[in-house]
């Protein structure tokens, strides 16, 4: 559906109920503790291995999420399809929440689409890997994987200090490398 040129897609829905509930955790704090995920107190709220893809820690860090999601999940969405998009999307969120309840701390609380945004990463990492792209504050653009696999080291690396769950990116980034390989293939010798 189009607009005057503003294509409707199933990004704007994900980045309007990012931004609602980070508006919403704004305004009452403790919805991070209710639909966040803790390894924890999982069986007590197992809806938090979905709900915490909508939930945001920071300013900066919905900013980067959102567009990193509407940047990839635009290209992504018009490469492989909104229904495969959405099971990318997803299905690298929940990988990821799973990495992070087997390798974090049991008490820590995970909140963010990280782990779904690296998985569109890894996806196009695999089928568009020469594909150029900015990164901030880098004033070249560089192949996709470097930025992909490049940010995903630098954010591991400097994890304790930034409180990252690099586990949830391992995870969304695996499913999406490996995603990545069944579409290539899929693309390659179906159509």
């Amino acid at each position: 559906m189009a607009y005057r040129g503003f294509k409707l897609t199933a990004i704007w829905p994900l980045i309007a109920i990012n931004l609602l509930l980070f508006i919403a955790t704004l305004i009452k704090q403790d919805l991070i503790l209710i639909l966040g995920l803790q390894p924890a107190s999982l069986s007590l709220r197992p809806w938090t291995l979905v709900t915490n893809l909508f939930i945001h820690g920071g300013i900066g860090h919905i900013s980067a999420n959102m567009l990193t999601l509407y940047f990839f999940g635009s290209y992504l969405s018009r490469l492989i399809g909104v229904r495969n998009f959405l099971i990318v999307y997803f299905g690298g969120g929940i990988l990821g929440n799973i990495f992070y309840i087997l390798l974090a701390s049991p008490f820590s609380i995970a909140v963010g689409a990280s782990g779904a945004i690296f998985a569109l990463g890894g996806v196009l990492t695999v089928m568009r890997p020469r594909l150029r792209v900015f990164i901030f504050p880098i004033p070249a653009p560089l192949p996709l994987w470097v930025a992909v696999i490049g940010g995903f080291i630098i954010l591991s690396i400097f994890s304790p200090f930034l409180q990252i769950a690099w586990q949830a990116h391992l995870g969304g980034l695996v499913l999406g490398l490996a995603a990545g390989y069944f579409f290539r293939r899929r693309i390659r010798y179906f159509f």
